[in-house]
């Protein structure tokens, strides 16, 4: 009998690439290969744990405009590579997984790049059984206001009252507004600072649980984010009481 999908919504920052690499000598794109080839083996133990949701921060909005013109180069290198096999991967269409690719990416990123992620979404867009969501070029500062400018212009077309706007309108101006509610953030590459960024998904975690690890992304094995997720499922849940 084949297992039951887990209706979870997992979101994993992947912090520390860059640290990885600084520690052992190399150049920070270094960390960024090792950091893709990692989210590969972890996109994996997704599948294969049966998780219905998985959204994957790869890259926020400075991330992409204000690091290094040779380290941005590098980063939108190994993007444009990824989606491009992604769009052909027998994972993706084995196993019915719908890529959705969000944030400001299509302002800033070449064209070769934009080309490889619209593609992957194309090919993907009648799946439902999975859900991989990348977030590149996305700072959740810039999605809320994004949201509050949309709900603006429907109360000035006349389309929604202003005293109508509920968690549901928000919700439906979201660019997250497909996702459900996350129920597990990880960030990795936290050492003795756990934090936040960027706003990241403010309105989609408002009730989830987190768990952060000093661990750089690089050397974050599929074994521990299945330990990860093994806790999540023995914690109890009082979302917010």
């Amino acid at each position: 009998m084949e297992k039951k999908i887990k209706n979870y919504h997992i979101a994993l920052i992947p912090d520390g690439n860059r640290r990885w690499a600084r520690k052992r000598g190399f150049q920070p794109w270094i960390g960024h290969q090792a950091g893709a080839q990692t989210f590969s083996k972890i996109l994996d133990k997704a599948l294969e744990m049966r998780l219905h949701y998985f959204t994957f921060w790869g890259a926020s909005f400075d991330n992409l405009t204000k690091r290094s013109k040779m380290e941005v180069k590098f980063l939108y290198k190994i993007m444009t590579e990824r989606f491009k096999k992604a769009a052909g991967d027998e994972r993706m269409h084995k196993n019915k997984v719908r890529v959705n690719v969000l944030g400001r990416w299509e302002e800033i990123a070449p064209d070769q790049t934009k080309k490889a992620i619209k593609n992957v979404i194309e090919k993907t867009k009648d799946y439902s059984k999975y859900f991989l969501t990348f977030l590149i070029g996305y700072n959740g500062t810039d999605e809320m206001i994004s949201c509050i400018k949309n709900i603006a212009d429907l109360v000035k077309k006349g389309s929604i009252p202003s005293d109508k706007i509920n968690e549901k309108v928000i919700q439906e101006n979201l660019w997250t507004n497909f996702l459900p509610p996350v129920d597990l953030v990880i960030r990795t590459g936290c050492e003795g600072d756990p934090h936040n960024s960027a706003g990241f998904m403010m309105w989609q975690t408002a009730y989830s649980q987190l768990y952060f690890t000093k661990t750089f992304f690089p050397s974050f094995s599929a074994q521990k984010f299945e330990e990860v997720i093994k806790d999540f499922e023995r914690r109890e849940r009082r979302m917010g009481s």
